[in-house]
């Protein structure tokens, strides 16, 4: 498996996600078939110097909407999108098949909502599914099951579903086709503001850069998604690139120009801890003192002494996010006890957490060996 360090790396990747958002697919509800086009014959060529593809597509809502005459492009209200996602996939599908189908590359059309990643047997079925498609040689065009996900229950953008797919299919790369050039140090359309090229671990001072706001106003991510994305990716191994895909054959102008923010790895998690590390829906929070944080940060399982607040209602298995006393999020795991037990025996030894639960306590709150640090 090849690791970019450079966006020219991107052909000699292994296996490449490539993420399209919807203010770049589609204008005023019409699809840009030329650029469209542009892109698929760009895709075609990566795909013949090597490089495995599955395609993270936007636009479904938007193309919906168009033909149902529904207002604010399909999101006034839930039940519009739903409706709107539900049409605008077989247009969506239809035009993926159509563009890489003229250079001899069969789409493969794939729906997921967030629990189909969030729960590990759902997670691995879907990485099955990838791998096979792969291995047949098609090219997977994925999005969020939009006509059925709900507002609680959601990815809410393709950028971080890009990153968890990627995830599932064991990517090298990511690259994510924006209406900006990358990161810049500050809004980009203020004076001064500087693209940064290049990022090595995701800071509070990187995250403070962002801005929630996609400039097309039609799609649900902005770059603060994308920084979410690439801290997934960073994560599980796996590079990260902003590039714009404004353009007319928009890879091949960021790569001649060197153009874009390229996000580089960080670590490389196991499979199971980089599932748990990319997780988006805990249950729960555990609030952990400084002592118990630093042992923590130093690979010790939690412990209940450590405790001093909890939220949320969940069960045994659920995911809990853990946080300091400053609310900093430190890791995340799936917990050992449900939420009233650990209310009871927050903050006590081991010898007197017998008596609060009535029975002999579990050897931690979360595990190690099922908690992964952010």
């Amino acid at each position: 498996m090849s690791r970019p360090a450079e966006l020219a790396d991107l052909g000699a990747c292994r296996r490449v996600v490539v993420k399209v958002g919807s203010s770049l697919l589609v204008e005023a509800g019409a699809p840009r078939s030329a650029w469209l086009a542009s892109l698929a014959q760009e895709l075609a060529a990566l795909r013949a110097q090597g490089p495995e593809l599955i395609v993270v597509s936007s636009g479904a809502i938007a193309l919906g909407a168009a033909k149902l005459g529904l207002a604010k492009g399909g999101r006034a209200s839930l039940a519009d999108a739903q409706a709107a996602a539900s049409v605008g996939q077989i247009a969506l599908a239809g035009l993926w098949a159509e563009k890489l189908g003229q250079h001899g590359l069969t789409a493969a059309q794939m729906l997921l909502t967030l629990e189909d990643l969030e729960d590990r047997r759902r997670y691995l079925n879907a990485s099955a599914t990838l791998a096979r498609l792969l291995e047949a040689g098609a090219v997977p065009v994925v999005n969020e099951n939009d006509s059925v996900a709900t507002e609680e229950i959601r990815f809410g953008d393709n950028d971080r579903l890009a990153a968890r797919v990627a995830q599932a299919a064991g990517a090298d790369m990511v690259l994510l086709l924006s209406d900006v050039d990358g990161l810049y140090d500050r809004d980009p359309r203020e004076d001064g503001a500087q693209l940064v090229e290049r990022i090595e671990g995701i800071t509070p001072e990187v995250l403070a850069m962002a801005s929630g706001a996609s400039s097309s106003g039609m799609g649900s991510g902005g770059m603060t998604s994308k920084l979410q994305a690439a801290q997934i990716a960073e994560r599980a191994g796996i590079a990260l690139a902003i590039i714009n895909g404004t353009h007319e054959a928009p890879i091949a102008t960021a790569l001649s120009a060197n153009r874009g923010t390229l996000f580089l790895p960080q670590r490389s998690d196991g499979a199971r801890k980089a599932w748990l590390g990319g997780r988006l829906a805990p249950m729960g929070t555990l609030r952990v003192d400084e002592g118990c944080a630093n042992a923590l940060r130093g690979g010790a399982s939690l412990l209940a002494a450590g405790i001093v607040g909890i939220s949320g209602a969940f069960r045994r298995g659920d995911l809990v996010k853990i946080v300091t006393m400053r609310g900093e999020e430190l890791a995340q795991g799936l917990a050992e006890y449900e939420a009233h037990e650990i209310q009871a025996i927050a903050g006590k030894r081991a010898e007197d957490q017998a008596n609060r639960l009535g029975y002999a306590p579990r050897a931690a709150v979360v595990h190690r060996d099922h908690m992964v640090l952010l």
